[in-house]
C-alpha cells in the first residue's frame, strides 16, 4: 500500500515539474511576462474626418464666383415667412432686404425695430459679415431677435448673397486668389527662362 502511495506521489510531483517547465518555456518563447506596446494603437476608421477638415473646401470668393442667384432664390424661400426682398416690399417680422448688401448693419431700414445686438454691431454687410450672419445669426450678434438657426452649407450662403446682390446691388464680388504654382511647374518655368537667355547670348549679332 505504501509503495502505491509513493508511486502516485511521485507521478504527481513529476507532473508538477513538467507543468512548471512548460509554463516557464512558453513564457520565454512568447514573451508573456513582458509588457508589449502597440506600434499603432487602435485602428483607423476609413472616411473619418480629421480635425479642421470642416474648414477645407472652396473659399467664399470661389463660391461666389461659381454660384448663382437662381439657386439662391430657392434657398431664400426659407426666409420668406419673415422677409421680403422686392423693391419697396413691406417689412414683416424682419425688415425688407432689398439693397441689403454693403449697407451698415442694423440700419438698413430707418425706423425698423432692430435688436440692439444687431444695430450696435457696427460695420457693413460685407460678403464676409453676411456669410457669418447666415451661418449663425446668434453667434454673429448675440441677443438678436432672429430665431433662424442658420445655413450650414457654404454654397447655400453664397447663393443667397448672390440673390441679394441681384436685388438692389451692392459691393463688387471679392477676387478669387490664383492657386500657387507647384514646385515642379516653377522649376520648369525657371529652366525655360534660363534656356532662353542662353540662346539669346549664343545667337550671332546681325
Amino acid at each position: 500500500m505504501s509503495d502505491r502511495t509513493n508511486t502516485i506521489a511521485g507521478w504527481v510531483f513529476f507532473s508538477g515539474i513538467v507543468a512548471l517547465g512548460l509554463s516557464i518555456g512558453s513564457g520565454m518563447y512568447f514573451g508573456a511576462d513582458k509588457h508589449h506596446t502597440l506600434e499603432n494603437p487602435g485602428y483607423p476608421i476609413e472616411g473619418a474626418a480629421e480635425e479642421g477638415a470642416a474648414d477645407a473646401g472652396p473659399s467664399l470668393a470661389e463660391l461666389l464666383a461659381t454660384g448663382s442667384a437662381e439657386a439662391g432664390e430657392a434657398v431664400f424661400a426659407k426666409f420668406t415667412s419673415c422677409h421680403t426682398i422686392n423693391q419697396g416690399g413691406a417689412n414683416g417680422i424682419g425688415p425688407n432686404l432689398y439693397g441689403i448688401m454693403g449697407v451698415p448693419i442694423g440700419k438698413h431700414i430707418p425706423g425698423f425695430a432692430y435688436s440692439s445686438a444687431l444695430s450696435g454691431h457696427g460695420g457693413n454687410w460685407t460678403f464676409e459679415n453676411m456669410d457669418e450672419w447666415l451661418k449663425s445669426p446668434k453667434r454673429f450678434a448675440d441677443g438678436t431677435k432672429m430665431s433662424f438657426a442658420g445655413l450650414g452649407t457654404p454654397a447655400d450662403r453664397a447663393n443667397v448673397m448672390l440673390y441679394m446682390l441681384a436685388n438692389g446691388g451692392g459691393p463688387a464680388l471679392p477676387a478669387v486668389e490664383a492657386a500657387p504654382a507647384a514646385e515642379g511647374d516653377a522649376a520648369a518655368v525657371e529652366g525655360e527662362a534660363v534656356e532662353g537667355e542662353a540662346g539669346a547670348e549664343a545667337a550671332p549679332a546681325a
